[in-house]
């Protein structure tokens, strides 16, 4: 099967299993959003969002978060992976957002990632999500995914990934896309024991036919 064949295929079998696809990070606001995926690194949807209702509660705008005490926040984030880096990421984050961007955040992908804690990924997402920019982030779900399909090739990094995705996936599917191989990655194609012999996938995965083949 062709690089374009296989996309073509994969993208069909998402279309009609998987029609809507989108965030498990609950957010209401550009800025609740930002916070819920700076603190998702390395770190589960379902724990963020235990932490996030107090969070936003206490912390409800990019002003108020940005007049906090370091230590504050900690207490709010200490049940999430590196709450030390991410409470200095999210005190960065809001005052560099009060000083350079009055509060509002950027569309921009660039832009995004002046703020402290917001690297590509999370730029994508934000550019994707809130604003349905042609973005697409690539962490380790999507990383992963598209390697073992097949859509991506020898790629030894996110950036690597996305390139190769961008390359042959829609301009108006980038923002699904993403949620699709994110949520693939999260239940079905798992890290350690992806659940091949129940995946819609399998008949044009490489990763299953490479597995086949070695029996």
């Amino acid at each position: 099967m062709k690089r374009k064949e296989l996309f073509d295929s994969v993208i069909s079998w998402f279309q009609e299993n998987m029609p809507v696809a989108e965030t498990e990070l609950h957010y209401n606001t550009p800025y609740e959003l930002l916070v819920a995926v700076i603190l998702s690194a390395q770190c589960t949807d379902k724990r963020v969002n235990q932490i996030t209702p107090a969070f936003f509660n206490r912390f409800p705008n990019a002003a108020v978060l940005a007049q906090a005490e370091v230590d504050e926040v900690f207490e709010y984030i200490r049940s999430c992976s590196y709450p030390n880096s991410k409470s200095k990421n999210l005190l960065g984050m809001a005052q560099t957002l009060v000083r350079e961007f009055n509060e509002v955040v950027p569309d921009d992908v660039d832009e995004l990632q002046k703020l402290p804690g917001v690297g590509r990924k999370t730029a994508n997402v934000i550019a994707s999500v809130v604003f349905n920019k042609p973005a697409l982030a690539v962490d380790t779900h999507v990383f992963r995914v598209a390697a073992r399909i097949g859509l991506s090739v020898n790629a030894k990094t996110p950036l690597e990934t996305e390139r190769q995705l961008v390359k042959y996936l829609p301009e108006e599917l980038l923002p699904i896309a993403h949620h699709w191989l994110i949520l693939h990655g999260r239940y079905v194609c798992i890290a350690r024991k992806p659940k091949c012999e129940t995946c819609g996938l399998s008949q044009f995965c490489k990763y299953f036919k490479d597995k086949g083949a070695e029996k």
